[in-house]
């Protein structure tokens, strides 16, 4: 009685779904197509599917027969079987399923302790759905829970318990029936079904076959899917009209280019947009603008834009489509000139000239002029452009400080300086006598004028002085000592002669001992006045006045003077080799004397 009620159930349910898709099919032609996104993407709002399923329980129940044995009973794969759902769904992803499915409901055949003998299994589960669609093809996952309907083998009678389905599936999205129409090319789920019979017994109702069923089974379904209405998409929300400004530069002088762009976001591209610009010294009407700042002061600018968009001539009549925005930029003040002079030469003689350069710059290439000054009375400076001549014409010895002065034309200026040396007239000095080295007469007591040995590094020195300016002469001053002066009067005389002597023996040395080459008028003799047993050297370059120089002296009449012609004189320590040499000639005339009688 229960079977058939069961079996009755499933007729029902598949009777359901197959009426309902001829009557789907039919309107069809009057729906509308299933609902597709912007990128031609199916997302319909309900989807019904019809398949044939493959079922394969897995589970082995006690049955107790007739003869009072309990023998183990198999749950064999259901190889017959429809699977159908119903789904509705909240959005493009998510939805609720409806599914059923029916397998061996309607056999009874096969062995009596395998196979499918009176052993169907109705499900009817709700769950939830969850699907990924894409133009071609929609993956969907879903997990259900619901009733089931077991009927065990050999004629265990049908019982209710619930079951568990998790698994997912591929539907390919035909344009059949204006895509309307979607095949599904496999559904795989997992299920877990638990029906509760009790244990096989005699009832006062006749026999009770039962067990504890828990099943675990695979299922795999294939069908059509028929999908019907759209999913209609929420409209964006309104986004006002937003806009940036921003200045090509912050910070000009007066006269450079300032740009301005306005940047518009959320713009309709079906609705007309116009700008429009205010601020000192603004033009333009489209989304960019161009400031002048030729005329404007140094200071802080500010350029505003608005857009508004809209119908053509309704254009910022709702709310959202307007936006305005605003760029700075400041106008600097130009920067002041620099100016660097030199001039060239720095030192000039009373009367020369001297070319004065300057070097101006404008930070900002501005048009210079330059000038020039100087104090009064300092001479003439000429020029109106880089350079200048300076000229020292009147002008009086010493610095000469020139101004160099730059403007531009805003009127800044600059200003610097350099000066001219004015040296005074050369004036060559007046050269003078100077004294060389002495040489004394006061070893040799017979000869007191003879010029000995010890004086020739003396004299030589004076040769080299002569040597080096063959301009110059050499002034030879004899002296006497005090002693010598003190002789009578009668001597007197004779005293005179002995220093006009040794300067006489001095330049004949000079001249005739030294083979310097030295000619004799280059060497003037005189007498002093000093007390010294000496001689005195004086070297008197040209234009030099001896006289002016060195007072006291007299000039010696040279041909008044006898020479003492130079003889060596014996070395420390020789007297033994003079006396020898005196007898040596002694003995020689001698000789000479008897061999002439």
């Amino acid at each position: 009685m229960f079977a058939c009620v069961t079996k009755s159930v499933g007729r029902a349910l598949v009777l359901a779904v197959a009426a309902s898709m001829p009557i789907a099919l039919l309107a069809q032609d009057s729906a509308k197509p299933a609902g597709t996104d912007a990128e031609g993407v199916p997302v319909p709002l309900w989807d019904i599917f019809a398949g044939y399923s493959y079922f394969a329980p897995k589970d082995t129940v006690q049955s107790l027969q007739l003869n009072g044995e309990v023998l183990p009973f198999n749950f064999d794969a259901e190889k017959e079987g429809l699977t159908e759902s119903v789904s509705y769904f909240f959005n493009r992803h998510a939805g609720l399923q409806m599914e059923s499915g029916q397998h061996d409901l309607f056999t009874n055949s096969g062995p009596s302790n395998q196979g499918s003998s009176n052993s169907g299994i109705l499900t009817l589960e709700p769950g939830l759905i969850y699907r990924f669609p894409h133009k071609y093809i929609t993956p969907f996952v879903h997990a259900l829970a619901g009733a089931v309907d077991v009927g065990g083998p050999d004629h265990a009678p049908y019982t209710w318990g619930w079951g568990l389905t998790a698994g997912g599936g591929l539907d390919y999205n035909t344009p059949w029936f204006k895509h309307h129409l979607a095949i599904r090319i496999f559904q795989a789920d997992y299920e877990y079904l638990h029906a509760n019979s009790g244990i096989s017994h005699m009832s006062e109702n006749g026999w009770i076959w039962g067990d504890n069923a828990n099943i675990n089974a695979p299922k795999l379904s294939a069908g059509v899917v028929y999908q019907i209405g759209a999913i209609t998409p929420t409209p964006p929300p309104s986004v006002p009209v937003v806009l940036t400004c921003s200045a090509s530069t912050t910070s000009v002088f007066p006269g450079d280019p300032v740009a301005v762009t306005a940047m518009a976001g959320n713009l309709d591209p079906k609705l007309n947009a116009i700008y429009s610009w205010t601020g000192a010294g603004v033009t333009g009407s489209e989304a960019t603008a161009s400031v002048a700042t030729g005329s404007l002061a140094a200071g802080s600018y500010t350029v505003r834009a608005e857009v508004k968009e809209g119908q053509p001539g309704k254009e910022g009549l709702k709310p959202g489509q307007t936006a305005d925005c605003s760029a700075s930029f400041t106008v600097k003040t130009f920067e002041p000139p620099t100016v660097s002079c030199i001039a060239s030469p720095t030192t000039i003689k009373p009367g020369d000239k001297s070319i004065v350069t300057s070097t101006g710059v404008s930070p900002q290439n501005r048009p210079l002029t330059y000038s020039y000054s100087i104090a009064p009375g300092t001479g003439a400076i000429s020029g109106s452009g880089a350079t200048a001549i300076y000229d020292s014409t009147g002008a009086p010895t010493g610095a000469v400080a020139i101004t160099c002065n730059i403007s531009d034309d805003v009127g800044q200026i600059a200003s610097t300086g350099t000066s001219v040396m004015i040296t005074k007239p050369y004036v060559k000095p007046i050269p003078h006598s100077s004294a060389l080295c002495p040489i004394t007469f006061n070893k040799d007591k017979a000869r007191p004028t003879r010029v000995d040995n010890e004086a020739k590094a003396c004299l030589d020195q004076v040769t080299d002085a002569l040597k080096n300016d063959s301009t110059a002469k050499v002034v030879v001053v004899g002296e006497a000592s005090a002693k010598e002066k003190a002789l009578t009067k009668s001597k007197r005389a004779k005293l005179e002669d002995i220093a006009a002597e040794r300067a006489v023996n001095t330049k004949d040395y000079l001249v005739n001992e030294e083979q310097s080459g030295i000619d004799a008028f280059r060497i003037a003799v005189r007498t002093g006045s000093d007390s010294s047993q000496s001689v005195e050297n004086y070297l008197v370059p040209a234009g030099a006045t001896f006289d002016n120089d060195v007072q006291g002296t007299t000039p010696v009449v040279e041909s008044a003077v006898k020479k003492l012609t130079r003889k060596p004189i014996p070395v420390a320590g020789a007297k033994m080799v003079h006396k020898n040499a005196k007898k040596a000639h002694k003995k020689k005339h001698v000789a000479a004397r008897s061999a002439t009688r």
